[in-house]
């Protein structure tokens, strides 16, 4: 296949312009992860609000379970959307996951608390998580599946990584709303009605990805297999295998220094709120600069390398890393995050050999099931796991074992087990 031509589509098809390809990848993923990821932030208000405890330590674990659900409902949510995508087409999966995205973040900002209506509070808002979880389970991998199968051979990467752009911004987007939120409201303003207003304006978000997707007429081939979950379980399950080890390392090393860190910082190291939220903006924000040079060096030198020192450095750096961020110098734990949002550019970049190493007929079905099960487990985890070995060990630093952990698992996978993808044909 000549270089610079689209893969996946008949050279006949005309289709949207490159721009408005990455656009729909990109803009719905900015609503889903900003939507998402705004919970995260505001866990420790939320505790207290919806999951009320005498003990502070349980209040946040408890949030924090909360938002695990929306992780574990994530394969799920990837097995109804991965049907819709290689059954009926992309488009229509990625309509419906923005759809399913905005009600319950809008009904979220509007529940009552513990205080109002008991222990209905905790328990709808568990059930508007995990609506939200299964949302999430087929946005993502639908998007970048989209992206990579209207991309030029040469350049896969580079088109793919917008896909985790979009992600990244939609929680930088998240965190940028929750230091304006925490800079100007006091913090009894903060506890009051504060919390709601990043949830609120999620709506707006969602329109804007709607109307982005509602333009795009552009759709793949139709898939081979007619039953997509049995095949992605019988000829296919070792592709997706891999897949998923591959995603344990990339899911905690980005929920432990992009998400979890907010409340480590606010929690652990006891600095102001203000803060916890400037110094994670500023570092997503030096994370979207990286992205795009670590893809250009993903199609230049190839996937693996870029796994590999990817995973090798939160290996490696994880204790230090925790140890730079486990400090009261705003500076130094700036740097800490600065060292793990390189490990997780160089991961990023490569994420396309994640639609690389699935076979078009199974794609979207297979991917939602590897990526969404190593991410519910294990990323969408991670604040929780995080809390309770702190609060279990009495170590601050005792989550950086469990990053080290997974991101080993994920360097031993691509040392052993994934082959090169750079110049391979997508299937």
């Amino acid at each position: 296949m000549a270089s610079g031509t689209p893969e996946s589509l008949p050279s006949s098809q005309p289709g949207p312009s490159r721009a408005r390809i990455i656009m729909a990848g990109l803009a719905g993923n900015v609503m889903e992860w900003y939507d998402f990821a705004v919970y995260g932030y505001f866990a420790s208000v939320i505790g207290q609000l919806f999951f009320p405890s005498t003990d502070p330590a349980v209040s946040l674990i408890a949030a924090f379970g909360a938002f695990a659900a929306g992780f574990l409902v994530r394969p799920l949510g990837g097995l109804v959307f991965g049907r819709i995508g290689d059954l009926v087409g992309r488009r229509r999966a990625l309509m419906l996951s923005v759809l399913c995205m905005a009600v319950p973040t809008v009904l979220i900002g509007l529940l009552p608390t513990y205080a109002s209506i008991g222990v209905a509070a905790p328990v709808l808002i568990v059930v508007l998580r995990m609506v939200q979880g299964l949302s999430v389970g087929g946005e993502y991998t639908t998007s970048v599946i989209f992206l990579v199968e209207h991309s030029p051979s040469d350049r896969r990467a580079f088109n793919t990584v917008w896909g985790v752009w979009g992600s990244v911004a939609g929680i930088l987007l998240g965190s940028l709303m929750g230091s304006i939120v925490a800079d100007t409201l006091s913090p009894e303003d903060l506890a009051a009605w504060g919390w709601r207003v990043p949830f609120l304006l999620g709506a707006l978000v969602a329109v804007t990805g709607l109307l982005v997707r509602r333009a795009l007429h552009a759709e793949s081939a139709p898939a081979e297999s007619t039953q997509p979950l049995r095949d992605t379980f019988g000829r296919h399950r070792g592709s997706v295998l891999r897949v998923a080890l591959v995603n344990i390392g990339q899911g905690v090393t980005f929920y432990a220094a992009f998400v979890y860190a907010v409340t480590y910082i606010k929690v652990v190291d006891a600095l102001p709120e203000g803060i916890a939220f400037n110094n994670n903006t500023a570092a997503m924000a030096v994370l979207l600069l990286l992205l795009p040079l670590a893809a250009w060096l993903a199609d230049r030198f190839g996937r693996r390398p870029m796994l590999i020192a990817g995973f090798g450095l939160a290996t490696f750096g994880a204790l230090p890393l925790f140890q730079l961020m486990h400090h009261t110098d705003p500076t130094l734990i700036f740097l800490g995050e600065i060292g793990f949002a390189v490990a997780f550019a160089c991961i990023g970049g490569a994420v396309v050999i994640n639609v690389e190493l699935i076979p078009r007929a199974v794609r979207c079905t297979g991917l939602a099931i590897a990526y969404n099960t190593a991410i519910g487990l294990f990323g969408g985890t991670t604040p929780l796991v995080a809390a309770w070995l702190i609060r279990e060990t009495g170590n601050p630093l005792a989550p950086a074992w469990w990053v080290a952990g997974a991101a080993g698992i994920s360097l031993l996978t691509t040392l052993l087990l994934i082959p090169e993808t750079r110049h391979q044909t997508l299937a």
